[in-house]
């Protein structure tokens, strides 16, 4: 087990070259029509619903919260239960965590693949879900952590470095495109949202849940556009 742990940390530490310009044109209009495509994006959107459950959970240990369990519906909606005060700073901020957090993880997954740490990110991932698995509390949360978890570990042992260098690339793409396209669903639903954090937000601070929503998509957007910049070298 030591010799396997070194080798995956050996492995993780190793940069190489970000794919080109032309590569990543290429991969974000892959990632593009994946989040176009309905039953593609339902895949992406539970992956980004890992995401964005994990900045509510992060959050909520963060401002002192105790985390109870998070669980994740095969209709990718999920949900993260924290002890706490029902009101105030340190629940404001749990939900504030969740939409932005597939945006900003995004982000962060451009800026480490710049500096070359593609099988890295990709090993921190496989960590992650580790983590996650910890504390899911329904049996189809835990068939999708193992599964994106596993699905990574064997791409990161046995593909090519160049190949899993576009793997990251790809996912952090798709990523940085179905945040704000998750926001827009919340747009789109409307009072139907009424259970979302948007609407709880508004609940607990009497800001209009439209008011909410436009700030995780500015947040989204941005996000986007810089993770763009570094993806495809301009920044």
């Amino acid at each position: 087990m030591g010799d396997l742990l070194g080798e995956i940390w050996e492995r993780a530490g190793t940069t190489q070259a970000p794919p080109s310009q032309l590569a990543g044109l290429v991969l974000a209009v892959v990632a593009l029509l994946l989040v176009a495509q309905p039953t593609t994006y339902r895949w992406l959107r539970q992956g980004a619903t890992v995401v964005h459950e994990a900045g509510h959970a992060l959050v909520a240990v963060l401002v002192g919260r105790r985390l109870s369990g998070i669980r994740l519906h095969s209709d990718t909606s999920g949900l993260t239960v924290s002890r706490g005060r029902a009101r105030g700073p340190g629940m404001v901020a749990t939900l504030l965590a969740g939409y932005p957090a597939p945006a900003l993880v995004g982000l962060l997954g451009a800026w480490v693949l710049g500096r070359g740490y593609a099988v890295g990110l990709l090993w921190a991932s496989v960590a992650v879900a580790g983590v996650l698995v910890l504390f899911v509390r329904n049996l189809y949360g835990l068939w999708v952590l193992l599964v994106l978890g596993a699905g990574v570990a064997v791409a990161g042992w046995w593909l090519p470095q160049e190949v899993l260098g576009w793997l990251a690339s790809l996912l952090v793409w798709s990523l940085l495109l179905a945040a704000p396209r998750s926001v827009l669903d919340l747009a789109r639903a409307g009072r139907r949202g009424s259970g979302s954090d948007a609407a709880q937000l508004a609940a607990l601070t009497r800001v209009p849940a439209a008011l909410w929503t436009g700030l995780f998509l500015v947040v989204t957007v941005a996000a986007l556009g810089a993770g763009a910049a570094l993806l495809l070298g301009w920044w």
